[in-house]
């Protein structure tokens, strides 16, 4: 998983979201190149291919089984992870809030200081964080599960581009 990690792992959510974009708008015009290809040279070849298009024809098919493997075996390990991490951070918000909400039953409202309504308020509002945090996670899962696709495409890309 450290491997796939980003090169900003605490970028913004929105940052995350446009890196997103971009390798899916390049995945796609990579493959639309690659497509376009293999379809004339599908059309070229005719009924009775000859051994170079019959084995490129053949890894066209076997890439996208293994990019397709390896895309959901992406996803699903960092689902996993992101499993574990909101339990943590649903357990660490439960303890907080049932802290500050008996520390709040236990002083009077005169004595408190505004440091501790500044605590009090901030844990109150750390599940906005954890949701800010869940947006950016779940981009980072499609990342984890476009690499296998986004790599097989812009690579097929530059090899079948050559002349």
């Amino acid at each position: 998983m450290s491997s796939q990690r980003l090169r900003y792992p605490n970028a913004s959510p929105l940052l995350v979201w446009m890196q997103l974009g971009f390798k899916t708008s390049e995945m796609l015009f990579a493959s639309s190149q690659v497509i376009g290809h293999r379809t004339s040279r599908m059309a070229m070849a005719g009924p009775m291919p000859n051994a170079r298009d019959r084995k490129e024809f053949t890894l066209m098919g076997q890439e996208k089984l293994e990019a397709a493997t390896e895309s959901a075996q992406a996803v699903m390990d960092r689902m996993f992870a992101l499993q574990i991490e909101m339990a943590s951070t649903a357990f660490r918000q439960y303890m907080t809030g049932a802290t500050s909400l008996f520390a709040l039953a236990a002083t009077p409202a005169s004595v408190l200081t505004a440091g501790g309504q500044a605590t009090l308020m901030r844990n109150f509002l750390a599940p906005l964080t954890a949701a800010t945090s869940l947006s950016g996670n779940i981009a980072r899962v499609a990342q984890h599960g476009l690499k296998p696709i986004h790599s097989r495409a812009t690579s097929n890309a530059r090899r079948l581009g050559k002349p």
